[in-house]
């Protein structure tokens, strides 16, 4: 069996920086997953749901939580018909899975959802995971699906989860203040870091670099690596992976 790679994809790196999502970035990660395909088994967590029904709705709902939920029903069927338009283009088979936390709660259901993302794989389907945001609004306030990400990447004994973001990764101090910010290339102690998490609000996603923190809490008390990179940069997920960009590794230290 194939190690498995988890990549958490955000609303504004689908977004390429603009307010619409952004077929060449699907595009993009369509192509490095047909040459990952011979070496991972490739599940993607996906936000994106909100920002592809406001291409659609201009009435003013976007700063009302229980509207953002109408809004997700409205997106959801729409992006995954973007992500099978252009996955099929490049021979990938894709199947929609919409989870909420709960889905992970209990013994029953973490098996359940675990035999069928498994069963997804075994079949050469590329699963797509998205909260379920029209029964649940918990990722709507926490955090962008990067929590979302973590319990995926944990229940299925990832490899590595890949969070994309629109920085490089983690800085010693926050570079959109700090011009002299350094990137840190290596984690293994978060307490370490804790002290230089700071937010910078995007306008597009709810998720910062203190979900994503919360998230690599989860996978460092499972063993699962994580890396931060920009979902910006083009063949971001390969490079990162064969270490050709810039990006932050959290990988949990010997005891």
């Amino acid at each position: 069996m194939k190690p498995i790679l988890v990549v958490k994809i955000g609303s504004t790196t689908l977004t390429a920086g603009t307010d619409m999502i952004s077929r060449g970035k699907i595009e993009d990660v369509a192509r490095q997953l047909v040459r990952l395909k011979s070496q991972y088994d490739v599940v993607l967590v996906s936000s994106g749901a909100i920002a592809t029904a406001k291409q659609f709705i201009k009435n003013g709902w976007q700063n009302v939580v229980r509207s953002k939920q109408a809004m997700s029903a409205i997106g959801q069927p729409k992006l995954m018909q973007l992500y099978s338009e252009v996955f099929n283009d490049f021979s990938l088979r894709i199947a929609q899975c919409l989870l909420t936390y709960r889905d992970f709660e209990n013994d029953e259901s973490r098996k359940n959802t675990l035999n069928t993302i498994t069963e997804l794989l075994a079949h050469d389907y590329i699963p797509i995971i998205n909260e379920n945001d029209t029964v649940a609004i918990e990722e709507l306030i926490l955090g962008d699906n990067d929590k979302l990400s973590a319990l995926v990447a944990t229940l299925m004994t990832a490899d590595k989860l890949i969070i994309a973001s629109d920085i490089n990764g983690l800085y010693d101090k926050n570079p959109h203040i700090h011009p002299d910010a350094v990137l840190l290339p290596e984690i293994t102690n978060l307490e370490e870091v804790r002290h230089v998490i700071q937010e910078r609000d995007s306008g597009l996603g709810t998720g910062g670099m203190t979900t994503k923190f919360s998230a690599i809490e989860i996978c460092f008390a499972r063993d699962v690596e994580v890396y931060i990179v920009n979902g910006g940069v083009p063949n971001f997920i390969e490079d990162s992976l064969s270490g050709a960009i810039p990006f932050t590794k959290f990988v949990k230290g010997e005891k």
